[in-house]
């Protein structure tokens, strides 16, 4: 083999409840993670020297160097290994990019098992999933997919069964958001307020709902306790969230850090009317609609890895 192709998913955060600060620097997460169908593609090939390229909507910004999650990831697999980093990794993006849905911990999840798969390192996903947590705390999640309460940095995965296929719209913004600079602001607005921060908790009705596959009731239980700040940075988001919720949605929140803004539908037909009222809505630049839950990253056939590097065999 000389190149392996891994697609992966985006996530949602049905559920971000974010606790005190540790005295690692790190803020106590429980998450509940939900992935969902917009994918990224991430190709690796055998090459003379490491290197990134990226293709898709709004890649301008994304670095094409070593700081790269997923140039990370293939030295850090890399050096498990006792191989050599030299691959061309190429990223086909579908997930937007800086918009609180986990691309760039996608990119990373995604290349941690093409690398693996090509190397033929054979490690456990278990494993793979230990190593991305070292990159980022959204990587194993983008391995492991379906939905799933994370804990700790958000990195310690348990799944949770749910029934069905919820319907979603995700109303994509200009620009992105700092994960860091809304964390700050988060840590702000709460010293400002001067109340406790409790420890973080999965919502019961949230579980329930996922369990039962009741939208309605998930869609009433979702939370993301950094959407104030992301509003606080981002306040056009709030007619964003209003215009979504008046075209019918059964709940509407900010996508982690954002700026995207996640809506839950009734079903697949009330998915696209509210995608329509949000582009026509004026209050973002455009609109994705997916379904979930969702597998996490997987091995493309050989046939799909040799169209997606066109001359490789």
């Amino acid at each position: 083999m000389a190149s392996v192709t891994v697609q992966v998913p985006a996530k949602v955060n049905l559920q971000l409840a974010v606790g005190a600060v540790r005295p690692d620097g790190y803020h106590e997460l429980v998450s509940v993670f939900h992935a969902v169908s917009l994918f990224d593609e991430v190709t690796v090939t055998r090459a003379d020297t490491l290197t990134v390229t990226v293709e898709g909507e709004g890649t301008d910004g994304v670095p094409l160097d070593r700081t790269n999650l997923a140039a990370r990831a293939v030295e850090l697999l890399a050096d498990r290994l006792g191989t050599s980093p030299d691959l061309h990794v190429h990223i086909r993006k579908g997930i937007p990019v800086a918009g609180g849905m986990a691309g760039g911990s996608a990119d990373a999840a995604a290349t941690l098992l093409a690398c693996d798969t090509l190397w033929r390192g054979n490690t456990p996903r278990e494993m793979l999933r230990r190593l991305g947590a070292e990159l980022g705390s959204d990587v194993p999640f983008s391995d492991l997919g379906g939905t799933a309460i994370g804990t700790g940095r958000g990195e310690r995965l348990a799944a949770v069964p749910s029934v069905g296929r919820f319907h979603w719209v995700f109303a994509l913004a200009d620009g992105g958001l700092s994960t860091p600079a809304v964390y700050g602001e988060c840590d702000r607005l709460r010293a400002v307020a001067g109340a406790d921060v409790p420890d973080p908790a999965p919502h019961e009705g949230l579980i329930a709902a996922l369990r039962a596959g009741d939208a309605a009731a998930l869609g009433a239980s979702m939370a993301n306790d950094l959407q104030e700040a992301a509003l606080s940075l981002r306040p056009a988001l709030r007619a964003t969230l209003a215009a979504g919720t008046a075209a019918g949605a059964l709940g509407a929140l900010v996508s982690g850090s954002g700026p995207t803004c996640a809506f839950l539908a009734a079903d697949e037909a009330g998915a696209h009317a509210v995608a329509r009222a949000l582009e026509t809505s004026g209050t973002c630049r455009t609109t994705r609609v997916a379904y979930g839950p969702v597998g996490g990253a997987r091995v493309l056939p050989r046939l799909r890895n040799a169209e997606s590097a066109p001359g490789v065999l």
